[in-house]
């Protein structure tokens, strides 16, 4: 009996099947949506068996001495797989913060301990299982953001698009450049500084739509505290949520937390500045894309703007890009009337980016209001309650051409 080579045709049946498997659904969709290559499948594989087959949780649990769990530990993989320190070492970047493994949300892993189990997801049972997922994680002290916008829903000057796909190959590529050598200890970190209106935040949610990452906002107002000591408490608590998930955190107008230090003039205002400088020690170590928004660039301590890894400068839109920002944000299938000229609500409403984006939509529902198409009279309408949110007195000037679509209950 030729038990050599009997052995040796069934591990070549077993190759063949793990290749055809990964032609089939759900690995093929998995694998081409994130990025995932045959290493990255494998340890899937691993960590999702158990939830198959139980016998499997039962053998990690044997393999595993002083291990309480039914998932296996990037230990075990090394030994299952017969790894060499170099292919050890490929192992463990799979499992980083910014590996494609770890940013599709099919499993988590305490990053850093060999012995710590790699546990599947909700996302990872729903998609192999049909299992309902869970509720996005919970971050304390920062909101969810619903992140929709894609690329083409940006309009932006070509090198603030540029600067914002810089961002990201910081995120993409760091596993190849760490590879290479490279000593990163956190971030990376971007500063969108620009006028109110200009885009940062929907520009943010764009990138972490690409990224395929939930955006969280942190709201300051809830992590600042009057009492001395709290408020490091409440940013540790927050980054160590953070820590554990792959999402990319957004700063909003953080001009006054992030500002230039102040001058001691007493024992609050020293604690003060330890709160900022803490702080910002936690954004630079914090192993996960950052995003601070800024109205007012200058106000950024000069000392800290030089840890960002990439800043983009918003601006306010000229005429052509407001009128493609009106053509974007109108919805796709709002019926027009024929006396409306895009060319003219560019050049004639000098708007935000924000501002068009508000007033798109409050025309499209007044028309629906009216069971009409889209007309002029709509869009003056919709502009002249933007312009109104200001609080300032308003002229009809501001409407230019447009002005004498405005009613008069309206104008006064």
């Amino acid at each position: 009996m030729d038990v050599a080579g009997d052995m040796g045709e069934r591990l070549k049946n077993v190759q063949q099947s793990v290749r055809e498997l990964r032609r089939q659904q759900p690995w093929r969709r998995i694998s081409e949506t994130y990025g995932l290559d045959t290493l990255d499948q494998d340890i899937l594989a691993c960590t999702i068996a158990s939830e198959g087959e139980p016998r499997i949780a039962w053998m990690y649990q044997e393999l595993q001495p002083g291990v309480s769990s039914f998932y296996p530990t990037p230990a075990l993989i090394r030994e299952m797989f017969v790894m060499n320190e170099q292919e050890s070492a490929e192992c463990h970047r799979r499992l980083t913060l910014d590996s494609p493994l770890i940013r599709s949300g099919m499993i988590e892993y305490d990053s850093g301990d060999i012995f710590c189990p790699i546990k599947p997801t909700p996302l990872a049972r729903s998609a192999f299982f049909g299992l309902a997922e869970a509720k996005s994680p919970s971050i304390p002290g920062a909101v969810r953001v619903p992140t929709q916008s894609t690329w083409d829903d940006l309009v932006l000057p070509d090198q603030a698009l540029r600067s914002l796909r810089e961002f990201m190959l910081w995120i993409d590529h760091r596993q190849q450049v760490e590879g290479w050598g490279a000593r990163i200890t956190g971030g990376p970190v971007a500063l969108f500084a620009g006028p109110s209106g200009t885009g940062k935040t929907y520009a943010a949610e764009v990138v972490a739509n690409a990224l395929n990452r939930p955006l969280y906002r942190v709201d300051l107002g809830l992590l600042v505290s009057k009492y001395i000591g709290e408020t490091e408490k409440n940013l540790n608590t927050l980054f160590d949520a953070a820590r554990q998930a792959s999402i990319v955190l957004l700063f909003d107008e953080a001009d006054a937390l992030f500002g230039k230090r102040g001058e001691i003039k007493e024992a609050r205002d020293r604690y003060a500045n330890m709160e900022v400088s803490h702080l910002l020690s936690r954004i630079e170590c914090h192993r996960g894309p950052c995003i601070l928004t800024s109205n007012l660039r200058q106000h950024i301590d000069a000392a800290f703007l030089r840890r960002f890894q990439v800043i983009v400068d918003f601006s306010r839109p000229d005429a052509a890009a407001r009128t493609e920002i009106w053509r974007r944000h109108i919805p796709a299938k709002a019926p027009l009337d024929a006396a409306v000229d895009f060319d003219l609500l560019g050049t004639e409403f000098n708007l935000t980016g924000g501002q068009i984006r508000n007033a798109a939509l409050h025309a499209a529902f007044l028309a629906a209001g009216d069971g009409a198409p889209l007309s002029p009279v709509h869009f003056t309408s919709a502009v002249w309650s933007e312009l109104s949110k200001k609080g300032t007195e308003l002229s009809l000037s501001g409407l230019g051409r447009f002005a004498q679509y405005l009613s008069t209950e309206e104008s006064v």
